[in-house]
């Protein structure tokens, strides 16, 4: 088993309150809490496990275009990710599920990650890969900005990702370039703005529930 490394990490800004939620009100009781925005550092090699076999394997293919291709390499908690530069997403995907000695032949859907201090790298986009063939994990890491917040889609490579791109894009604006119907799956055609962004403003509509009228959240009693 590999230990956890994240020794060095990259702070890219400071959370106030509970969940950093601004204008608002941090209805949580930890208004006060101040805590460090990081994101994980760069592993050394040996990675451990059979981390170092799908790196080399990888490498191996990619030849010369590996260390354009990946930007660093996380090992955490036993799990392992490649963070992906975008434009050598499906080069990356396609080595990944084809290889005979590496066959991720799944891919278990795409999930947004929305970090607004990571300045040019604002939207992340994250692939579960499995190995039935091999009994391996593996997850992909691929960012953009959020002022061009393209990535292609790699639904013909992974066809169960259709859904799961257009959630994405739903929730978090990612645009899947390649995709054959990139519509919203969850919101209304015309809503405006993508609600699982960190910049989204919480509440302002009021929720009825058993003939009760919840206030929306920047109207509850804040603790702060």
């Amino acid at each position: 088993m590999s230990p956890d490394r994240d020794e060095n990490p990259e702070v890219i800004g400071v959370r106030h309150g509970l969940f950093g939620a601004l204008g608002s009100g941090d209805t949580s009781g930890y208004g006060g809490l101040v805590s460090p925005i990081t994101l994980p550092a760069n592993t050394s090699r040996p990675y451990g496990d059979y981390f170092d076999d799908i790196a080399d394997t990888l490498a191996a293919e990619l030849g010369g275009g590996y260390d354009e291709a990946v930007e660093k390499v996380v090992i955490f908690r036993d799990e392992m990710t490649m963070y992906v530069v975008r434009d050598h997403l499906r080069e990356v995907a396609l080595t990944l599920r084809n290889h005979a000695d590496l066959r991720f032949e799944l891919c278990l859907g795409v999930n947004g990650v929305h970090y607004p201090d990571d300045a040019g790298r604002e939207l992340h986009a994250v692939y579960p890969l499995a190995s039935i063939t091999h009994n391996r994990r593996l997850r992909l890491e691929v960012a953009a900005p959020a002022a061009d917040p393209h990535i292609p889609s790699i639904c013909d490579i992974y066809p169960t990702n259709d859904w799961h791109e257009r959630e994405t894009y739903d929730f978090f604006g990612i645009v899947f370039d390649g995709h054959r119907a990139l519509t919203r799956i969850q919101m209304p055609d015309d809503w405006q703005g993508h609600p699982q962004r960190k910049d989204y403003p919480l509440g302002g509509v009021p929720v009825e529930y058993k003939g009760i009228r919840v206030a929306p959240p920047d109207r509850r009693r804040a603790y702060n």
